[in-house]
């Protein structure tokens, strides 16, 4: 097996990521409705932007993501860094803990499809189905040589439906050896496809599209329907 997938040119406009709205708008902070004053409302500002891991990598305090590398002064920077700065604690298919990525998809269908079964994922840690969530479509373009995943044999492991543990390895040897991103089949739903891109400059012409509403009533499939932004 050579060491890393072979690479191809990219070049997909319209591609989908879902973001859930309570992350994806700017609104009035929750922490107004707890201070009592404004120097208490600076206070309690500080101590969260302290923790802000986007504001912390955008000020040069994180370890594995410098400000070089993110992006200023273009529509959404502030989603795309987040991308970036907010890692699952364990790790997503092709990123560990310490760095996240940009995923998304070149089909709305396949981008929900993940989305659902992530989300379904935390709830049957609880055992119970029962939630309503938005999420704003993110539309992006991509024009860049990745490292393709489609039909290589060799590097099944890397789309297991259970495990990351290869396709974590893969992803960095493939970060530590300057690659730009992965196009590879959706694993959750057959016939999609799916984009990690590894850079946020690469994360090109960023807007919202369409926001949907995902209901889940007892089962771990949720109902899919549009939703009207507020």
């Amino acid at each position: 097996m050579s060491l890393l997938p072979k690479v191809v040119h990219i070049r997909q406009f319209d591609t989908h990521r879902l973001v859930p709205s309570g992350y994806s708008r700017e609104g009035k902070s929750v922490l107004i409705g707890i201070a009592t004053d404004d120097a208490m409302l600076r206070d309690l500002f500080d101590i969260d932007n302290a923790t802000n891991e986007r504001l912390r990598a955008e000020h040069g305090q994180s370890v594995e993501l410098g400000p070089h590398e993110l992006v200023f002064g273009v529509p959404n920077a502030r989603i795309v860094n987040a991308a970036f700065a907010y890692a699952h604690p364990l790790g997503s298919r092709f990123n560990g803990p310490g760095r996240g990525a940009w995923y998304a998809s070149f089909e709305l269908e396949t981008s929900q499809a993940e989305a659902a079964f992530h989300k379904s994922v935390e709830y049957a840690e609880i055992g119970r189905f029962e939630d309503s969530v938005s999420y704003d479509d993110y539309l992006a373009d991509f024009n860049a040589q990745v490292h393709d995943l489609r039909g290589e044999k060799d590097f099944e492991a890397c789309l297991s439906p259970t495990s990351y543990e290869a396709s974590q390895s893969l992803a960095e040897r493939m970060l530590d050896a300057g690659a730009l991103g992965v196009v590879y089949p959706s694993v959750r739903r057959e016939g999609g496809t799916c984009l990690v891109c590894f850079r946020p400059s690469l994360v090109g012409n960023v807007r919202v599209d369409r926001t949907y509403r995902f209901t889940w009533s007892g089962s771990a499939e949720p109902s899919i329907r549009t939703e009207e932004r507020s």
